[in-house]
């Protein structure tokens, strides 16, 4: 069933559009001093079969590379359809903040922070959201969008008896929606740098779509109260290289270059789920202690925008790497 209201405003929860479907969002968090990076990742899947439907809550503490999915009954979720609001089983994630209360074996985590100053991807009605006019088009295997860029955080949350005071950090918001995560992607986002407050999103996939396939990417670097963006959409050029465990990126619109370039270390990525074939499965190689590297400069004249290197970055690649790499 089409709901021209949540293609409209991506953010909104969409609603089941297939046997096989998935929603999710992605909320990652950073404590002031940089030392704590959670991601707490809530949605629902849909199978074929309804005995593998259910809710999740996914929470990864990348500081400790520790992992835990938190399985529940699917009519456990719920979403406003008006605005940007969903609920499992008394845990709320929201636009404005997010309320934990989760008291299983596994995981303890309860409390609650507040999200201000959010800082959006700029759209319009004919291209909304991150994907723009991508949202229109129907039956396409997976959907993103950011959405919210940057957005200063305030309280508290306690896991596994552990507090953790989030006042005066920062986070991020994206969501992803669909019958399947791509076959093939890489996903950098960073708004930690060290000479000045900017926040970076970058997502590569390989996407089927009808009879054929593409390289489909939305990056995009908000800087000084400027957002640039390289996106398939306003036809930028994309170079990927494969350096061992990390990535070299370089952008290229009409007036400027962008380069990315990633360090990792093998201990820290966590292997998380997301959904195949209609079920959730071990499929997402994440990191969230890594760097990345980020260079901006006009085409013309070669004069460096910004130049900086960002730390708590979350770093992710999933799939057969070889679907991107040799993509054009």
């Amino acid at each position: 069933m089409l709901n021209f209201k949540s293609m409209r405003n991506p953010d909104l929860y969409h609603g089941r559009m297939g046997k096989t479907y998935f929603e999710g969002w992605y909320f990652k968090l950073v404590d002031s001093s940089r030392r704590q990076v959670f991601a707490f990742i809530p949605g629902v899947s849909f199978a074929s079969d309804p005995r593998y439907s259910h809710s999740f809550v996914q929470i990864v503490d990348g500081k400790n590379a520790l992992y835990w999915y938190e399985q529940f009954p699917v009519q456990s979720f719920s979403a406003e359809s008006d605005r940007f609001s969903t609920t499992i089983q008394g845990n709320q994630f929201s636009s404005q903040g997010l309320i934990l209360n989760i008291q299983n074996p596994s995981i303890k985590a309860k409390g609650e922070i507040a999200f201000r100053n959010l800082l959006k991807w700029p759209d319009n009605f004919l291209n909304p959201g991150s994907m723009g006019f991508y949202n229109y088009i129907l039956k396409m295997q997976c959907y993103s969008q950011v959405c919210a860029m940057d957005f200063d955080l305030e309280g508290m949350l306690e896991i596994n008896g552990q507090k953790v005071d989030f006042s005066g950090g920062r986070g991020y918001i994206e969501k992803n929606w669909g019958s399947a995560f791509p076959y093939s992607w890489v996903w950098i986002q960073c708004n930690h740098f060290q000479k000045e407050r900017a926040s970076l999103s970058c997502s590569l996939a390989h996407i089927p779509f009808w009879v054929t396939s593409f390289r489909g990417f939305l990056i995009g670097l908000f800087v000084r109260e400027r957002f640039y963006a390289f996106t398939t959409m306003n036809r930028s050029r994309v170079e990927l290289i494969q350096k061992d465990n990390d990535v070299l990126m370089n952008i290229r619109n009409t007036e400027h270059t962008l380069s990315l370039e990633t360090s990792t270390e093998k201990e820290n990525f966590i292997l998380l789920k997301g959904p195949r074939e209609g079920q959730m499965v071990p499929l997402v190689q994440e990191n969230l202690q890594g760097t990345v590297k980020v260079e901006l400069k006009e085409n013309r004249g070669g004069k460096v925008l910004f130049s900086d290197v960002g730390t708590c970055a979350g770093i992710e690649y999933g799939g057969e790497q070889m679907m991107i790499l040799d993509d054009v």
